[in-house]
């Protein structure tokens, strides 16, 4: 079992920054992959970034590649958001989640993971 709560999320200018942090529990961190979503405007959670097991492989959506970085220090548990150049439409609440290895894994899907946070608020005023 992982429990995993967010934290890190406020209010900000547009082109402002925020560092999201995820903290995991339960053993073996290392081994799980971690992803952050986001609900898009009427529908479900939508794939923001992905980072594998091992830290050697991320992966991001199109609207925030260049601008958001995911990163994770497994001796702390935590996995990372860092969000530069945030712009209005990505405000959203921002959910963190994890899966076990799996192979193929197909990052960008929710029903990939088993384990998510409680969600934190990010709010980008324009």
């Amino acid at each position: 079992q992982v429990q995993l709560a967010e934290s890190g999320g406020g209010l900000v200018q547009a082109g402002g920054s925020l560092r999201l942090s995820c903290a995991a529990s339960g053993r073996s961190f290392s081994n799980y992959g971690m992803g952050w979503f986001r609900p898009a405007p009427g529908k479900e959670r939508e794939f923001v970034a992905a980072i594998r097991w091992s830290g050697d492989g991320t992966y991001y959506a199109d609207s925030v590649k260049g601008r958001f970085t995911i990163s994770r220090d497994n001796a702390k548990n935590t996995v990372y958001l860092q969000m530069n150049s945030l712009k209005p439409e990505d405000t959203a609440v921002y959910y963190c989640a994890a899966t076990p290895p799996r192979s193929p894994w197909y990052f960008s899907r929710r029903s990939q993971y088993e384990y998510w946070g409680q969600g934190t608020q990010v709010t980008v005023s324009s």
